[in-house]
């Protein structure tokens, strides 16, 4: 039986945190109130149960959860800011800039946008001869045509939106106005105990990234702290079996979706041992989240939406509703969990588009281009994977036997399609025997 680790009165804080790493009091007043009241308790329950930092900056009215996984999904990060909605996940491009700018405002915590685009040009062309950085020009001129002028101020734009939207910066004109107008001008100003807490890795130079491959980076920048030089009192098997615990607890409230199975050890997996599983639903119950649970797969979904940036199933949007009319298929098919291959994804389509002629008129022609963006939909919740070995296929997981899907269409209403848990038969969690605990 699941178990809170948390007050009650903390979860809505909690959730929060842990969609999006801060609290600010400005925009959330009363979660950071009650954080900043029970910190303690917070902060205990991130270190004990995720192996998080929690820090409490009553200065800059902010409260940070240092997050760091060394096996983060490779579309997780931070979305560009477009007039309609979120754009395209941050190219590196844009996370490169970022660090620049927030060097820049560290030295300087007042710029003109016109200072700092000049900045940032300087240290780009400095580090160009060494091939560390680009060079970034963002004027035209010899050698250098509008439109890579333009590219580069749009990069500086999607940067401090981005910051300005976490709150780490305030700008006090239209960011939009300075990607066509290279005279445009206007005043960045920068909190530097934001800035302080902003980056939850140690710094590359302590941790020597330098001398490590690249395959390491990521396991060295979500270290808690530096690497020890002597040999530890803490036998090696106690740290893999805590670092088990972490990796999968850290998936189970990170992402939508996780495999059980996916947990390289010697022995029963860690989530299907009576203590693993009775942990993950505790950690899950304490942040008010849901959890099914079988066997193969957990699927994990937030009822509130506020500690999610998932809307799935929801949404009217053509790409969600294609994801819907593929994830109706899977359970007809022969043997549901082979290869989903873009001529079948697009026979799909075309045969929902038969049915419903207007429905994504957007995409005639391009149903293929569609079928792509339905199927990404099913990725980002875990329902698919790509096939690594082709760009045109995808691989279902277990959680698409948790769904059926239903499309009605009544005389005088728009056709809809609906989304719900498909009923399942219990089955056993755990591979060891209830009767043998003690």
């Amino acid at each position: 039986m699941s178990e809170r680790l948390l007050d009650p009165d903390l979860r809505d804080a909690a959730r929060v945190l842990n969609a999006t790493g801060r609290l600010r009091a400005e925009i959330d007043p009363e979660l950071y109130r009650a954080a900043l009241k029970e910190r303690q308790l917070l902060a205990t329950f991130f270190h004990e149960e995720l192996g998080w930092t929690l820090e409490v900056l009553e200065a800059a009215e902010l409260v940070r959860l240092h997050k760091r996984r060394a096996d983060a999904p490779a579309d997780r990060g931070p979305w560009l800011r477009r007039t309609r909605g979120d754009g395209p996940l941050a190219p590196r491009t844009v996370l490169v800039c970022c660090a620049l700018v927030c060097e820049q405002l560290w030295r300087r915590s007042r710029m003109s946008l016109r200072d700092l685009l000049q900045a940032i040009a300087q240290v780009c062309a400095a580090e160009a001869d060494a091939g560390t950085l680009p060079e970034f020009p963002v004027v035209a001129a010899e050698g250098v045509s509008k439109q890579t002028a333009r590219s580069n101020r749009q990069v500086l734009v999607d940067v401090l939106k981005l910051l300005v939207a976490e709150g780490t910066v305030t700008v006090d004109a239209d960011l939009d106005q300075a990607v066509d107008d290279e005279d445009a001008d206007l005043v960045v100003t920068a909190s530097r105990e934001r800035l302080a807490a902003k980056f939850s890795s140690l710094s590359p130079l302590l941790l020597d990234l330098a001398s490590l491959p690249p395959d390491q980076h990521a396991a060295a920048l979500s270290q808690g702290t530096l690497p020890d030089r002597t040999p530890s009192a803490v036998p090696d098997t106690a740290r893999s079996i805590e670092d088990r615990r972490l990796r999968l607890l850290r998936r189970l409230a990170d992402d939508p979706a996780t495999d059980p199975t996916d947990d390289l050890t010697e022995g029963s997996p860690y989530l299907h041992t009576i203590t693993g599983r009775d942990r993950a639903l505790n950690l899950l119950t304490s942040l008010g989240y849901n959890a099914t649970v079988r066997r193969d797969w957990w699927e994990v979904t937030d009822p509130s939406g506020d500690g999610s940036g998932i809307t799935f199933p929801n949404g009217r949007r053509t790409e969600r509703q294609a994801a819907l009319a593929l994830l109706a298929v899977f359970p007809r098919r022969s043997d549901p969990m082979s290869p989903l291959r873009m001529d079948e994804a697009v026979d799909v389509l075309e045969q929902a588009r038969q049915d419903r002629p207007r429905w994504a008129s957007a995409y005639t022609g391009r149903l293929a281009a569609l079928a792509r963006a339905a199927a990404a939909e099913l990725v980002a919740v875990g329902l698919l994977r790509p096939d690594p070995r082709d760009a045109d296929a995808w691989l279902p997981t277990p959680g698409i036997h948790l769904w059926r899907v239903k499309v009605r269409s009544g005389t005088g209403a728009k056709p809809s399609t609906e989304a719900t848990p498909a009923a399942q038969d219990t089955l056993p969690l755990t591979d060891e025997d209830p009767r043998s605990t003690p």
